[in-house]
């Protein structure tokens, strides 16, 4: 996302159903096209940046929303009803488009300890919060904002380029997208400096303590243990606004949607250890100066130039659903601006396909799954939708 995306002119939706009178109930018809559907009808959002399950099968959903509220609602197309389920309004800055409460992720064994973790902005100094928060024994429909524990804080120099996606990796430890620290070209070089955490993702362990951090570096970070100053929580940096990431469900996988400066977004496919090159290069081209060294430098899996009117990606995820079977193992992402929804194939690294599946007319703030894998797309026209066949 970026400062000026509020007042950009977007597209209209332009897709139809035609549905068969003959096609057999079991799926859809020929004639079916995927779209995005209102999921809940019934319920509005103010600015939504984040939608999670809880994994509990309780079959409830959390939509974090931008001014610093997070709302639990049944997954169910007829809900009227949300409640509260935490407020830290008065904790959170939103006052630049790209702050405010951005991420929430939900322990492992949540259902035991009742332990969340969110990633939002404050003031005085300004700054990104990374904290655990614990929900109530008594209703498992709220929590307590005085429950509140610290665990990591760093300093954003400008009001952009804040990150904010937290999600638990496959193997326990809690992941936090980190940007280059704000305004434009990375002014201060944090892309390519690793003794500051911005710019990277980030990998650290909540289940353990260490000295007067409330948590630990897992022993096979890439900088654990260095002798160099680097930050020993780094996973993998070089990124300029790595705006959503998610795991692929069937492989680990992490994929990255970095947001560029002025004329390519990029896809990455993130390996620990990796270098992604901003601000050395933006997608798979150099920067400045033209000629650059990309020795080291991990490339792209995919970039798409601003030329067609699309200069925001939005990282979505691989489907694994059920419900759309010509999605399974795609990359589905979106531009923010121009609201371009695009499944992108790289099962042949050397050849990747990349479709347009649809173009909506409202801006994509952020692609969530429900606990069967289905996915859902978070609207800055304050709705949730839902990817399926009309």
């Amino acid at each position: 996302m970026k400062t000026e995306l509020k007042t950009l002119l977007l597209l209209a939706i332009s897709y139809t159903t035609a549905c068969s009178q003959e096609a057999p109930s079991s799926g859809p018809s020929p004639q079916a096209q995927i779209s995005a559907i209102e999921a809940y009808p019934n319920l509005s959002f103010t600015r939504p940046v984040d939608f999670q399950h809880v994994g509990d099968n309780s079959n409830r959903i959390f939509v974090v929303e931008q001014r610093g509220v997070i709302s639990v609602f049944q997954n169910e197309s007829g809900s009227t009803e949300k409640l509260e389920f935490l407020d830290i309004d008065s904790k959170v800055d939103d006052s630049g488009n790209e702050e405010g409460l951005l991420g929430l992720a939900f322990h492992p064994d949540y259902k035991s300890n009742g332990y969340f973790y969110v990633n939002y902005t404050a003031e005085n100094p300004n700054r990104t919060v990374i904290s655990r928060f614990t929900a109530s024994s008594s209703d498992p429909n709220t929590a307590d904002p005085g429950s509140e524990l610290v665990l990591l804080e760093y300093d954003q120099p400008y009001s952009n380029h804040n990150g904010g996606q937290i999600s638990f990796g496959p193997d326990g430890f809690l992941y936090i997208a980190v940007g280059d620290g704000g305004s434009g070209g990375d002014p201060q070089g944090n892309g390519q400096n690793r003794k500051t955490l911005l710019g990277s993702i980030l990998r650290i362990d909540v289940n353990q303590t260490d000295g007067s951090k409330n948590y630990s570096i897992p022993s096979d970070n890439p900088f654990a243990n260095n002798t160099e100053g680097f930050r020993e929580e780094i996973y993998a940096y070089g990124l300029r606004n790595p705006w959503r990431f998610s795991f692929d469900s069937a492989n680990g996988q992490l994929w990255v949607g970095d947001v560029g400066q002025n004329k390519y977004e990029e896809i990455d496919i993130v390996k620990k250890g990796g270098n992604y090159g901003w601000n050395t290069m933006e997608g798979v081209h150099c920067f400045e100066p033209a000629d650059c060294d990309m020795n080291g430098l991990e490339l792209p899996v995919w970039e798409y130039d601003h030329s067609q009117g699309d200069i925001s990606v939005t990282g979505g995820f691989v489907y694994r659903g059920s419900e759309i079977p010509e999605l399974v193992g795609l990359y589905i992402y979106a531009d923010y601006v121009s609201g371009r929804i695009w499944g992108l194939d790289v099962s042949d690294p050397s050849n990747p396909v990349n479709k347009e599946l649809m173009n909506v007319n409202f801006p994509v703030s952020a692609f969530g799954v429900d606990e069967n894998q289905e996915l859902y797309i978070c609207g800055f026209d304050d709705k949730i939708y839902k990817l399926g066949y009309e």
